[in-house]
């Protein structure tokens, strides 16, 4: 299994989940605090809502493409590097309410795309991390590509 994630962060959460449940006929398959996902089957499509600032439009938070396994995040972070991409790893960071594993890149656009596997949710594990404080692509550690500078928990679990 691998779909596309898009993370859009959104003013009004509960306007946006309303929205994009008529639109994809789907209710969320997570909901937190400031926080939705939708597990689109058709197109294969992870939409990540975050909750921003009220004042904002709509903006796009980040790409990224869920894959199945860990073995497929390192695949893809050996393929990225020798394609001369610089990459960014994190494993078993704390995100969106779940555990993961995740290899990121930027685009010419300064656009940032994540592989990433969604190794446990953060229910399985007994802890509840709250959205915007559990490190999410916090950009821990030292690296040629930075992580996204969102002001919050912006990954795709």
């Amino acid at each position: 299994m691998s779909r596309v994630q898009l993370a859009l962060r959104v003013a009004d959460l509960e306007a946006s989940i309303a929205f994009y449940s008529k639109l994809f006929g789907a209710e969320p398959a997570k909901r937190r605090e400031g926080y939705a996902n939708f597990a689109i089957t058709e197109p294969p499509l992870k939409l990540v809502l975050i909750e921003g600032e009220t004042d904002e439009d709509t903006r796009l938070d980040h790409l990224g493409v869920e894959v199945a396994s860990t073995e497929q995040v390192d695949a893809a972070t050996t393929r990225l590097k020798e394609a001369g991409l610089a990459t960014f790893e994190e494993n078993d960071t704390s995100c969106c309410y779940a555990l993961q594993d995740k290899v990121w890149v930027t685009g010419p656009g300064k656009e940032p795309w994540e592989v990433y596997v969604v190794k446990a949710d953060a229910d399985q594990l007994g802890k509840s991390p709250v959205a915007g404080g559990d490190a999410c692509c916090a950009g821990q550690g030292e690296s040629t590509v930075a992580a996204p500078a969102a002001s919050g928990c912006a990954c795709g679990s």
